[in-house]
């Protein structure tokens, strides 16, 4: 029999449109009484939701993370009640004789044992902030595939600006594009539409524009600019939203900028701030994080045989900001602790190993500095225990033992 931690709590089953609620009260002699309800998840139900918790002096919920469908159901009862949101492999039932009811009541029971992982929710104010630099790292994704597609008309019409110009969205390039689409088929002469800052010469640039673009192409060309043009628009909008709710974490966004690779663009400490939140005490050290974020290898061992180092899916909208910046510091001279940590373990370990070793390094970083409200300070990487050289064979003491024994010694023990 489990121990029982909590004496009055309640358990949700959150969908999309029912909630299923089950309230588990335990007495003194340990004896717990049940009391279930369902709710609707209209914005009036939650209220209810909310008043039944209180007639029942219920201060502690816990339900599992449905999708997006536990959110309105967090916000109503944040004020009331102590929430634990729960990731659904910790609330698994067994397979067999499940309903909504029993599903609710399960998750009672794990609450009430103390069997329950909770899941890291930032404050309201962290959580509008992650909500849009998510929202404008979809955009970004959006821009990304649509100048794609700009680009196979392009290559399509055997335009070839891509070939003669780093960047085709430029403004010498979209100049020409755009003169193409006004005039179709008519020759031009490119040399006013350059820039005088690009190093290409201008008759490279003429051959490259010498193809035709057929009328189905230039109109599929024209949606895709007008669309490049608008979902620009729209994330500059964004991150100006983003910048004013940023404006109390200024102190934080500076502390976090000190860390190699974060002062790059602004928006990188901007979502590193969003995902982990300005308060550290959540995670008891550093290494809970990097964990939290799926930065270290997961523990799948058994009978002393590892089946696997892989990390986790964790962190998957922090992970991948974190390698771009972990890639982008592998050759920068003015960080020689990075770059010696990715050598080290790429050596035997392989690039992708590394550049997890180097996130983590990072995310351990930005957990010291956010806690202690210090700069990065690499002196702690640097100071090493200077490494062997070619000619110099370090031994430990058994190698050396074993040594001496294959050479014919004789090793006795001295008397005391």
């Amino acid at each position: 029999m489990f121990k029982i931690i909590r004496f009055n709590c309640c358990g949700l089953d959150v969908h999309k449109t029912w909630i299923y609620a089950c309230i588990g009260i335990t007495d003194t002699n340990f004896r717990t009484e049940y009391f279930e309800a369902r709710f609707s998840s209209f914005p009036k139900d939650l209220r209810r939701l909310a008043a039944w918790l209180q007639e029942h002096k219920c201060e502690e919920v816990c339900m599992e993370s449905a999708g997006k469908y536990w959110i309105p159901v967090f916000n109503a009862l944040e004020t009331t009640c102590k929430v634990t949101l729960a990731h659904p492999k910790y609330t698994k039932p067994q397979k067999g004789n499940k309903t909504d009811r029993k599903d609710a009541k399960w998750i009672c029971d794990l609450f009430m044992c103390n069997m329950i992982k909770p899941s890291f929710i930032p404050p309201p104010d962290i959580r509008h902030l992650r909500d849009l630099i998510r929202y404008r790292t979809k955009l970004t994704n959006m821009l990304t595939s649509e100048k794609n597609r700009a680009q196979n008309c392009l290559t399509a019409s055997s335009l070839k600006l891509d070939d003669v110009f780093t960047d085709v969205f430029g403004k010498s390039a979209r100049s020409i594009t755009e003169y193409i689409l006004a005039h179709p088929g008519e020759k031009f002469d490119v040399t006013p539409f350059i820039d005088k800052r690009c190093k290409t010469p201008v008759d490279q640039i003429q051959d490259a524009v010498d193809g035709a673009i057929c009328p189905e192409q230039a109109a599929k060309l024209r949606e895709c600019l007008d669309h490049i043009d608008e979902l620009n628009a729209h994330r500059d909008r964004i991150e100006q939203e983003i910048l004013t709710l940023v404006e109390p974490y200024s102190v934080h966004l500076d502390l976090i900028r000190t860390v190699p690779g974060m002062n790059k663009d602004p928006m990188t400490a901007i979502l590193i701030l969003s995902e982990i939140g300005s308060d550290m005490s959540v995670f008891p050290t550093s290494k809970n994080l990097v964990s939290w974020a799926g930065c270290c290898p997961r523990n799948d061992k058994s009978a002393k045989h590892v089946k696997s180092t892989r990390i986790s899916q964790a962190g998957s909208c922090l992970k991948p900001r974190l390698v771009q910046v972990a890639n982008g510091l592998l050759n920068s001279k003015d960080h020689p602790e990075i770059r010696e940590r990715y050598r080290r373990i790429k050596s035997h370990r392989g690039h992708k190993k590394a550049i997890i070793a180097v996130c983590k390094m990072l995310l351990t970083a930005i957990w010291n500095i956010l806690s202690n409200g210090e700069a990065y300070n690499a002196s702690g990487y640097l100071i090493q225990t200077p490494r062997p050289t070619d000619e110099t064979k370090v031994l430990t003491q058994k190698q050396a033992l074993d040594l001496l024994r294959l050479k014919g010694y004789v090793i006795k023990e001295e008397s005391a």
